[in-house]
This record gives structure tokens, sequence and C-alpha cells, in this order.
């Protein structure tokens, strides 16, 4: 077997396919370029992917193409169908190098990686689920949150790539980085919507909601949903960045894998809802804050 070597995943002699070049995908990848990383990518729309020759990419018509070469592979996808659809039905799988390293980053349930890891291993080819939190603005500055899941020796051979992205933890087994990622979307998803109901709260009862955000600042309420969520809705700013359709995927997903194992999630079951009807009522390519917009519009505040 021909394994390769990425002792420092941080040589511009690594060679890195990147697939999804997506609102997430475009920094990141091009912070690899930037690191010196040989980098090949491939995305559904090829314009998207074409943003990258200018930072020295090699741009690919198939996925398989992408991964020809590559140590190590990075998947950013929208959801687990979509994940599995380009692994293995699109030629991917057997353009894998043996001992090369796919590392999902993409939001995925637990049980799909699971099974993608069992795939994959089955043909020589390693796995890691590295899910990430920060939005687009962590994925630009390298300082997103990585959740992984897998076996620790495959984590420490990618921790270095990993670290021109942000702050890696390995979390578990495979899965495992997926399970902390729902862990954060719930997180996320709940507290947009305290956030929205407090402040909306304040302004119907006469309080100004700036001022409101400023007097709890540094208080037990703060948090960096009230900071930069809280802010957006005060300025009525819901220009996507993480989109209410996204936030409903993950609730569901962390709902699916609750039903899985038995666990009762009254208030993610409660907040599916509402991001559901958000998304009835035309809010789904929102930024997640606009759930600020469904509750607004309950309480006949336009």
């Amino acid at each position: 077997m021909n394994t390769p070597s990425a002792s420092n995943p941080s040589s511009p002699s690594l060679q890195v396919a990147v697939l999804g070049i997506g609102m997430m995908g475009f920094p990141m990848a091009r912070r690899l370029c930037e690191a010196g990383c040989t980098v090949s990518a491939w995305n559904r729309s090829r314009g998207k992917a074409e943003r990258l020759l200018a930072f020295g990419a090699q741009v690919t018509d198939t996925p398989a193409q992408a991964v020809a070469q590559a140590d190590i592979v990075i998947t950013l996808l929208e959801d687990g169908n979509t994940v599995e659809d380009v692994l293995f039905r699109q030629g991917t799988l057997a353009g894998l190098r043996p001992g090369s390293v796919v590392v999902d980053m993409s939001s995925i349930q637990p049980r799909q990686a699971r099974d993608h890891a069992a795939r994959l291993a089955a043909a020589g080819v390693h796995h890691l689920d590295a899910p990430v939190s920060g939005g687009t603005v962590g994925a630009e500055a390298g300082t997103l949150a990585i959740m992984v899941g897998g076996k620790p020796a495959e984590f420490e051979r990618v921790r270095p790539l990993f670290e021109r992205l942000g702050r890696p933890v390995h979390v578990g087994a495979h899965g495992a980085g997926q399970l902390a990622k729902l862990a954060n979307q719930m997180i996320v998803g709940i507290t947009i919507g305290a956030v929205a109901e407090a402040l909306l709260l304040c302004e119907k009862g006469g309080a100004d909601m700036a001022k409101v955000k400023q007097a709890i600042t540094g208080g037990f309420a703060d948090s960096r949903i009230l900071q930069v969520h809280g802010q957006r809705m005060i300025e009525r700013d819901f220009t996507k960045r993480g989109a209410v359709a996204v936030q409903l995927k993950d609730m569901r997903n962390a709902l699916a894998t609750a039903a899985e194992i038995g666990f009762e999630a009254p208030i993610t079951a409660l907040f599916e809802q509402l991001y559901a009807q958000s998304v009835d009522h035309g809010l789904a390519d929102l930024d997640h804050s606009a759930l600020f917009v469904e509750l607004a519009s309950r309480n006949g505040m336009a």
C-alpha cells in the first residue's frame, strides 16, 4: 500500500483536495493555499471553485479528479446525503489514494459519519469527522472551533492542517465530532431564540433594545450570541451568514440522533418547530438570527 506522508500537513508538498467551495469552503481553501499547500478544488458549480485559481489552486471537473493525488481530502458539503453522493456515487472512492485521509467538515448526522468511516476503512482510506463552528468570519480569520471524531493517530496526523483553520479538539471516536456539532447547534439555535424573544419583549414594553443589550452586557445573560446575533436583530440585518434553513437542518439532525439513542430533547423540539415555521413563512435564506422576524410577526411587530 502506498501510504502518503503527511507528517507535516502545513508543508508545501502536502496535497489537499477540497470538495465543496461554498460560503465556508472558499475561505478555508484559500487559507490552505496561502499556507503553501497544493490544493485541488471541486464544486458542483465550477464557477465557485474558480475563485481559487487566483490563489494557486487547481480546479477540476469531477471530485474524483480532485482527490486523485491528495493526501488529505476535505469535504464541506450541504448535508449527509450530499456527502454520501459525492464520496460513494460520483467515483470519488475509486479515485482516493490508499492511506489518504477524508476529513468531513460538513455538518451531518453522527450515524452517517460512522457509516462513511467504515466504508472508507474497507477501501484502505482513513476518516475523521470534523465539523466546525464560527461561521464565515471564523473561516476567514482561521479561528474556527473544530470538533473532531475518529482515531487519535489520524487526528494528530491532520492537526497541523487543522491549526491553519482554527482550534481543533479531538472529542472521541467516529461520529463524536458530529455529536459535538449538534450540541453546538442546539445551543446556538436555542440561544438565538432566547435573545430574540427577550429583546422583542423589551421593545414591546417600550424599552430601547440597544440600551437593554448594553445594560446586560457583562452579566450572566451575556454571550457571543447576544453580542453578534443580538446586534443583527437591533440593526435588522439578516444578511445570510448561517441560514435559517441550515439551522433547521441541524435541529432536525439533533432530534433524529436523540431518537436513535432514546434521549428526550423537548427544548430542541420546540425550536425545531419555530425554525420550521420561519422557513414556511419565507425566511429560509436569511441569517438564522431572523428567527427574530418570526417572533416579531407573532407579536404584531412588523
